[in-house]
């Protein structure tokens, strides 16, 4: 009995061990699987699965969860970037969009060289409809993070919404190629199409 538990728990492992990986837990957002995304992070996750975890939340539409896991990220000292970007969110779910775009600018003071901090403030902006500021905001991400696909994904709507069908539609073929299985691909799919009709 203890040797065929062994063997299951062996056999187990491995797919725990990968659940936690942060690039698989991208690849399980991207691909809209939220619930796992959700099911995935423990209290002491990386704060970029922590976010992850929150921006599902959000998706699933469970807004009381989204709350708490962004606070999560707002209980970290204020000198720490996600401390900011954890604010920026809950702001934005709570509908202070000046508040989260102030948050989300001391994300990006203290931290200019982080995607996550950029993006956040290209999401805060664009709920504000300040299109090409988010453009240049999620573009910064992209820069400092090339296979971040949302942050293309963001940056060709925002770039559209801008009236620059050319860029837009550089960055939503990027974000096709990044995430094939994104549950955006349609509405993607059929911006191109009709931008290409014209």
């Amino acid at each position: 009995m203890m040797k065929t538990f062994l063997v299951l728990f062996a056999m187990l492992l491995p797919a725990v061990a990968s659940a936690q990986d942060p690039a698989e837990i991208q690849r399980l957002f991207e691909a809209g699987q939220f619930q796992q995304v959700v099911d995935t992070p423990s209290t002491d996750s990386a704060p970029d699965l922590i976010f992850l975890a929150a921006q599902s939340y959000q998706k699933l539409g469970a807004t009381e969860q989204a709350l708490q896991t962004y606070d999560r990220l707002a209980q970290r000292p204020d000198t720490d970037a996600w401390h900011f970007v954890g604010l920026s969110g809950r702001q934005m779910v709570e509908g202070q969009l000046d508040a989260a775009i102030a948050s989300a600018r001391q994300a990006v003071a203290l931290a200019p060289q982080e995607a996550p901090a950029q993006y956040q403030l290209g999401l805060a902006l664009a709920r504000q409809q300040q299109w090409a500021e988010a453009a240049a905001a999620f573009e910064s991400a992209i820069t400092l993070q090339p296979m971040f696909a949302y942050a293309h994904y963001y940056g060709g709507l925002m770039q559209y919404r801008a009236n620059r069908p050319d860029r837009m539609a550089i960055l939503f073929e990027q974000f096709l190629k990044l995430a094939p299985e994104a549950p955006e691909r349609p509405e993607v799919l059929s911006i191109m199409r009709t931008i290409r009709g014209r």
